[in-house]
């Protein structure tokens, strides 16, 4: 009788953790997840992105901010793209988003095509990290996979915006901010190198220029040129919340390691990314991505995959949108 339960028991526990495994296995993101249900997902998504790409090449850099912005939020699933609705602040119209996050046409164009095709399959978070690699790729840097298989959340809160990291953060609060979503200071270092592409609105930084202490003065980090520029482009009192400046002068729209460059000659346009110098471990790794182009190119499209997986919803969580803009009824 004995032998008979021990093996019931045994037998039991052996179905219990196959079932777990498949489960398990059913809620990891897979690469070529949609071959078989939507073989043409990833495809329709970077036509998307080059044909708006050729139309404004400022656009790339804007997708992969809004990548950064979704997963920091709630992880990655597709809540940065929620409307605002007479009930419900979203967190597209946070002032850390709005007027500054752009590329929202272009994964609702992806989405009505791939509705069109594949309905009910392709969620709007999978869109967005696919947008994400394909700007990456069509500016210089490298092409990576991009597991997939995210679904979409229900929930879109402006109050949650308060996770992304200010423009004003120093080292340690950046840090922290990035353990926060499992991403190491070294991966935090490389994923700041997004910003040797794109704009940046001069009220994000206008502080540095004008206001950083007291007495009025810039702030002694920055170098006296660029400031100047910097001065000339944006004028002090200057209200325009549409007023811009490349964030990597020398190469706006090409990724590369321009970026580090600037931040050794001191020429970070936010606080946060000249943070980076301020201890020997960050400012080494700095240099270390400056000298070697390819290897950070390496690092940013690893880090890129690992911070594409915070927070996934995956199987039977979450939804998959019809429209990006608003939840399933």
């Amino acid at each position: 009788m004995t032998s008979i339960i021990t093996l019931a028991h045994v037998y039991t526990i052996f179905i219990l953790v196959t079932l777990g495994s498949v489960i398990h296995l059913e809620a990891q993101l897979q690469v070529g997840f949609y071959m078989g249900p939507c073989s043409v997902a990833e495809l329709i998504v970077k036509e998307e992105v080059v044909k708006a790409y050729f139309q404004d090449r400022g656009l790339a850099a804007g997708l992969v901010r809004l990548h950064f912005h979704d997963c920091f939020v709630r992880g990655c699933d597709g809540s940065v793209l929620i409307d605002s609705t007479p009930s419900n602040k979203a967190e597209k119209d946070s002032p850390a988003n709005n007027p500054s996050l752009r590329g929202f046409n272009i994964i609702d164009n992806a989405k009505t095509r791939l509705e069109a095709l594949c309905p009910g399959v392709v969620s709007c978070a999978d869109i967005v990290a696919f947008a994400a690699r394909d700007s990456v790729q069509i500016t210089g840097g490298l092409w990576y996979d991009v597991p997939a298989g995210r679904r979409d959340g229900r929930v879109s809160l402006i109050a949650e915006t308060r996770a992304l990291p200010p423009a004003t953060s120093n080292l340690n609060q950046l840090t922290q901010i990035f353990s926060s979503h499992g991403l190491t200071q070294e991966e935090m270092v490389t994923l700041s190198g997004a910003h040797t592409i794109g704009r940046a609105h001069c009220t994000s930084f206008a502080s540095r220029l004008y206001t950083f202490n007291s007495s009025g003065n810039q702030d002694p980090s920055l170098n006296t040129l660029y400031a100047s520029k910097l001065k000339q482009e944006c004028p002090k009192g200057n209200k325009d919340v549409n007023l811009v400046v490349p964030m990597n002068p020398g190469s706006p729209a090409i990724t590369d390691t321009g970026y580090y460059v600037d931040v050794l000659n001191n020429r970070g346009l936010f606080t946060s990314d000249q943070s980076l110098l301020t201890s020997t471990s960050t400012a080494n790794q700095v240099r270390q991505n400056a000298m070697n182009p390819f290897l950070w190119k390496s690092k940013f499209a690893q880090a890129m995959v690992k911070m594409g997986k915070i927070g996934v919803l995956t199987g039977h969580q979450g939804e998959i949108r019809s429209k990006c803009r608003v939840i399933n009824k």
